[in-house]
């Protein structure tokens, strides 16, 4: 998983492998800790709704996960927090571990 910060949004991109790990209903977290906290995402296919609380950020995918996995398209756009935090997931056509 790769996460790029811009503003008030999140881009998210996903490989092949990590799609066929949402598909099978298994969540997806990335960490980054440090000696007095940290930061993580979590994807969580059969959560609904943008949560968060300290350094971690939890995103269901329950309402757009059919539309995510779809072979014809390129990702799916949430919001959080009022409409205050964008989140943008998307597939990576050229998966990490082929490279």
């Amino acid at each position: 998983m790769k996460i790029r910060l811009t503003g008030q949004t999140i881009r998210v991109r996903i490989d092949d492998l990590e799609a066929d790990m949402l598909l099978l209903r298994k969540p997806l977290e990335l960490r980054l800790d440090w000696p007095s906290g940290g930061w993580s995402l979590r994807l969580e296919p059969e959560g609904s709704g943008v949560r968060g609380q300290g350094g971690a950020l939890a995103v269901g995918l329950a309402d757009v996960l059919s539309t995510l996995l779809n072979p014809l398209q390129e990702g799916v756009s949430l919001e959080g927090f009022g409409g205050d935090l964008k989140i943008r997931i998307e597939k990576d056509f050229r998966p990490e571990h082929l490279v």
